[in-house]
């Protein structure tokens, strides 16, 4: 990435903050701290670090993922908020106490994740969410900014930027890597439902191995219908 490039490209998330502080909006930011989180943490630490990061602890995260959110959060400064269930893990398994993620990980994701979600979006105005078009199909129909229930917004500063974008910045500001990837993980989620890449034949390089599930359900469940029906067009 070009040093022209990459101050462009932080200046304009910068000026939307900017924006969005001078209209008086409430902002947050949800982050699932990967190696490809960072970046836009980065980003916001260096001119808005007491920006609210919410992070959905759903109980069933690989103790690296804690350790590695807890690093990253001693050295750039942040505001972490750990979001929880409001489901016990007693109240999250079938007829057969199985947990839910065994047969019906949706369910278990709408209770971990969707669930302990809606309180956050309705204390703010603007979700500041790190997806990039490049990582789903559903994903790659967003626009920057998408309207959410009751006037809220979601506000996407990293959706054009690519994988080797991502790569180039955290390697020009020495971010660390999750060290899990150094296994084979590229995407990490909860310990269950996430596989290394070797192990994996599904999706998203090993959420859900073997189902067509790529989301959690926070990126679907609260945009407007017309972005739902396209990505639906394009399976």
């Amino acid at each position: 990435m070009s040093e022209l490039n990459k101050n462009n490209l932080t200046k304009q998330i910068e000026q939307k903050f900017s924006n969005y502080r001078e209209r008086g909006l409430s902002m947050f930011v949800s982050s699932s701290f990967q190696s490809h989180s960072l970046p836009l943490l980065h980003i916001l630490s260096r001119f808005a670090p007491e920006t609210p990061v919410y992070f959905l602890n759903t109980g069933f995260h690989f103790p690296e993922t804690m350790a590695f959110r807890h690093v990253i959060a001693e050295q750039m400064g942040l505001n972490i908020i750990d979001v929880v269930s409001p489901v016990s893990k007693s109240g999250q398994r079938d007829d057969q106490g199985k947990f839910f993620f065994v047969n019906n990980p949706d369910h278990c994701c709408y209770l971990n994740k969707v669930l302990p979600m809606e309180p956050v979006i309705a204390q703010h105005d603007v979700w500041i969410n790190g997806v990039r078009r490049d990582q789903t199909k559903f994903r790659a129909t967003l626009q920057e900014e998408e309207p959410l229930a009751d006037g809220k917004l979601r506000y996407h500063p990293m959706l054009d930027w690519t994988s080797k974008m991502i790569w180039e910045y955290r390697m020009e500001y020495n971010l660390p890597e999750h060290p899990l990837e150094a296994q084979g993980y590229l995407s990490i989620g909860c310990m269950p439902c996430t596989r290394s890449f070797q192990e994996s034949t599904g999706t998203r390089q090993g959420r859900w191995a073997g189902m067509s599930k790529e989301e959690c359900g926070i990126q679907t469940e609260f945009v407007k219908a017309e972005a739902k029906a396209e990505a639906k067009e394009l399976q």
